[in-house]
């Protein structure tokens, strides 16, 4: 079989035919960002029923995981006034599940009193980030319509802390349902006018580093990843003589990036072993006493 005819069958197998396999589910976590003073602390009742409603209405487009449960054994549980950095850093360290959206929340709240009534403010902002890349995806908050009168002779804080929560619930609803319909659409997007695919759709970035590759090699390599299906683009990030580092941006899953890199390899006879982690594949060449791992030009373009 001719080299060309070869990259034609390929791009079928890895292409057209690509609802033989089954798509990844896309793993979310729900994570509170409070490192503003300003804003509530991560474990108030107000912040659980905001982190309980945005959710419930998720939990519809996605698998959305619970952050006590999958870092109980590997992280300090029970911080507060955690920063960026710090809940992007949880969220790429957990493997099992991997994580590949991070919903972070922070919420708002506010009590005025004047010589005649009290009253209250409520803001709860959201965004999508892409767990491996760190790309934001979308972002928006919901707030209290003005201000609404409590009792004023609530005075303690677990009446306080009962009437801002109340309304807090309903905006964490509110913008449950609407993070979902733009997750929806980021998942699953709409065909133009024109047929065309959606420029919104939702994509991946991997660093794919080949270790023991000759430049010859990489350049067969490369011409079976713009032939896989979900592929945007590729550029290298590092290249020396026998090593190259990819960043390879494509809309599937990691599970059938390693099921084509396994086909390319077999295909081009390469011997190596492909670890992953995060969104990084490392593949690392193998090679045989005596063996001509150099292209021959006879075989064509």
């Amino acid at each position: 079989m001719s080299w060309l005819l070869k990259i034609v069958v390929l791009c079928l197998t890895l292409g057209v035919f690509s609802y033989s396999y089954g798509a990844d589910s896309v793993n979310l976590l729900v994570m509170i960002e409070d490192a503003d003073k300003n804003s509530i602390p991560r474990g108030s009742r107000i912040n659980k029923r905001v982190h309980a409603s945005i959710s419930q209405q998720l939990n519809h487009i996605a698998d959305v995981y619970d952050e006590t449960s999958i870092t109980l054994d590997r992280f300090k549980q029970g911080r507060v006034r955690r920063t960026d950095a710090e809940l992007f850093d949880i969220a790429r360290s957990i493997t099992r599940p991997p994580i590949d959206i991070v919903v972070i929340l922070s919420t708002y709240a506010s009590v005025t009193t004047s010589d005649y009534a009290k009253k209250a403010r409520a803001r709860v902002a959201g965004r999508l980030l892409n767990a491996k890349s760190g790309k934001l995806l979308d972002n928006f908050e919901v707030q209290s319509p003005r201000s609404w009168a409590i009792p004023y002779a609530c005075d303690k804080q677990t009446c306080i802390l009962e009437e801002i929560g109340d309304e807090a619930k309903v905006l964490g609803d509110e913008l449950g349902m609407i993070l979902a319909e733009k997750l929806n659409w980021l998942l699953n997007p709409d065909t133009a006018n024109d047929g065309s695919a959606s420029t919104l759709e939702m994509f991946n970035d991997y660093y794919l580093e080949f270790d023991g590759f000759s430049a010859q090699d990489m350049a067969r390599i490369e011409e079976y990843l713009l032939v896989f299906s979900g592929y945007i683009s590729h550029r290298p990030t590092q290249q020396r003589h026998t090593r190259t580092t990819l960043l390879y941006r494509s809309t599937i899953g990691t599970a059938k990036l390693s099921r084509n890199m396994v086909k390319v390899l077999e295909e081009l006879n390469m011997r190596a072993t492909l670890n992953f982690e995060g969104n990084a594949f490392n593949v690392k060449r193998i090679t045989l006493r005596g063996e001509n791992t150099t292209r021959d030009i006879a075989d064509g373009w």
